[in-house]
């Protein structure tokens, strides 16, 4: 059995249920409110921002976690104190299916992984 294949953003939260949906489009909402710059598309089949075809962050939805991937080691690095509380890994972290989110966190986030892209990496 493969599995499905998701054309779009949209089509993705459909897939999931309404709280992980809601979380996820808030997440998405947010960040192109915040940095008008940047756009969402699918890419390995879960929603990416990007910045003219650069990836910012991707988010997925799991079973009992989303995942908010910086797609940066660095990035990861300079804020392990302040995602201390959450499960993280070398270019990722967990947060809740109903997480309110840390708008400050995610703004320091993109940020700083948008400084690292203009320096080339």
């Amino acid at each position: 059995m493969s599995a499905t294949k998701f054309e779009t953003v949209d089509a993705y939260l459909a897939s999931v249920d309404e709280t992980k949906a809601g979380t996820l489009r808030s997440i998405i909402d947010f960040v192109i409110a915040e940095f008008p710059a940047l756009s969402v598309k699918m890419a390995w089949n879960v929603p990416h921002i990007h910045l003219d075809g650069k990836y910012v962050v991707g988010l997925a939805a799991y079973k009992k976690h989303l995942t908010f991937a910086p797609w940066s080691v660095f990035v990861m690095e300079d804020f392990k104190d302040r995602l201390a509380p959450l499960v993280v890994f070398k270019n990722c972290f967990q947060i809740p299916v109903d997480w309110e989110i840390d708008k400050d966190l995610v703004r320091d986030l993109v940020s700083a992984r948008l400084a690292e892209l203009n320096r080339g990496g």
